[in-house]
């Protein structure tokens, strides 16, 4: 069913029905042996701690729901975002092939070593991205003595240039949108012989897109440390922004592994100018689908016109609701986030970052929305579990937000209460 609310749309897909929900690749790619295994390794690098899981009491209670609690990835490592948890567990698992040494776990330090530098050669890892990606995979490749090859988009803005660059990449600035720079990635890695780390999957490259997402899930064991040591078993819906769709089919394969019989309620957000996933889920015929264009948001993170097919196969078969917000959603979370109701923590979230928590807020306090509230089943036993996936990545725009009132609400939509 789709349908068209104040200015969003969305699809209720399984209704939380797990009868309708094939499990079988999120059960096959997210298994706990393999979120431990990244752990461990996540474990060694140095700097390395567990981010908060941040609850927000008082707006729950303001919106009528048992529990709001959300990962702040801004704290993670020096990188103020997720994405080095894939790069770097995708780095790890590359060199152990290339090593031969795949059924061995290596340290940190002796991937840092000269001995390892030495077996492996001049290497140059290489990848398209809309910035947090690309940090994460330049600060990894500087960590081990390697050169890395970035590929971003003509709109990226110069403070996501300038964060690569200084873990020591080239960046390209390609003119076009960022799947254009993921095939120019491809093809200057093809023809140089670089090694090509994305979190997009396409036609013969699911390995190492497969690694990112299952990186991914060491950020997710600690949640469900952090839940149990709340007394929470588990998140009971699940709110996730979507670009190609990694982060939400790690998040989404996870949880459907973890509680096969019980899984969360899945609400998969993307933002309207660029919704590949939501568009794919509307043809109806279970195949990706590419958007054209500049993809014009302000979630960078997000714009992405070309589902990963990969990603893509989780999402289909495991989410309940697919839905596309325009961009005054991530500037309201934003701002809600960053002045919280008296007692709720503050927190300083991008434009990406602060999708879910706005989705949430707008879907409960909007008018006109019993459709999507009573599919989403929300009520005073709710636990709502979302990922602030990235900091203020983007200073100048981020104070054009929060300062400047930039994508405001429009009036008929504005707090009430």
């Amino acid at each position: 069913m789709t349908n068209t609310i104040n200015d969003y749309e969305y699809i209720i897909h399984n209704n939380g029905d797990v009868s309708k929900k094939d499990q079988s690749l999120a059960k096959k790619l997210f298994t706990v042996q393999t979120a431990r295994e990244a752990r461990q390794f996540h474990r060694q690098i140095p700097g390395y701690h567990m981010t908060p899981l941040a609850a927000l009491p008082n707006l729950a209670h303001m919106l009528g729901i048992g529990g709001i609690y959300i990962k702040d990835e801004a704290q993670r490592l020096e990188l103020n975002s997720f994405k080095v948890m894939g790069g770097s567990f995708a780095v790890y698992n590359l060199i152990r092939r290339l090593l031969h040494m795949e059924d061995q776990d290596l340290t940190f330090d002796y991937l840092t070593s000269q001995e390892c530098h030495d077996k492996l050669g001049d290497i140059t890892f290489c990848s398209a991205t809309d910035g947090n990606h690309g940090r994460g995979l330049a600060w990894a490749a500087r960590k081990l003595g390697h050169k890395c090859e970035i590929y971003v988009h003509s709109e990226t803005s110069q403070a996501r240039i300038d964060a690569i660059k200084g873990y020591g990449a080239n960046v390209t600035v390609v003119d076009g949108n960022y799947d254009d720079a993921v095939r120019l990635a491809a093809a200057e890695a093809k023809k140089h012989g670089w090694y090509v780390v994305s979190d997009t999957s396409w036609d013969g490259y699911t390995e190492i897109p497969t690694w990112i997402m299952q990186g991914y899930t060491s950020m997710l064991l600690e949640c469900q440390e952090q839940f149990a040591g709340m007394g929470i078993t588990r998140p009971t819906h699940v709110f996730v922004q979507a670009g190609v769709g990694a982060l939400a089919a790690s998040v989404v394969g996870f949880y459907s592994a973890l509680f096969p019989e019980n899984p969360p309620i899945f609400v998969v957000c993307e933002p309207n100018k660029a919704a590949c996933i939501y568009e794919s889920m509307k043809a109806g015929d279970g195949k990706c689908h590419s958007l054209k264009g500049d993809l014009d948001t302000i979630m960078a993170g997000l714009a992405c016109g070309d589902p990963s097919p990969l990603a893509f196969e989780v999402l289909k078969n495991n989410a309940d609701i697919f839905a596309s917000f325009p961009d005054y959603v991530a500037a309201r979370g934003m701002r809600i986030l960053s002045c919280p109701l008296k007692g709720d923590p503050f927190m300083i979230s991008g434009e990406s970052g602060a999708l879910p928590l706005g989705a949430l807020y707008s879907i409960l306090t909007e008018p006109e929305q019993e459709d999507i509230k009573k599919a989403l089943k929300l009520n005073k036993n709710s636990t709502v579990f979302m990922v602030n996936t990235e900091g203020n990545t983007d200073p100048k725009h981020f104070r054009r937000i929060i300062w400047d009132g930039v994508d405001p609400v429009p009036a008929e939509y504005r707090t009430k209460r």
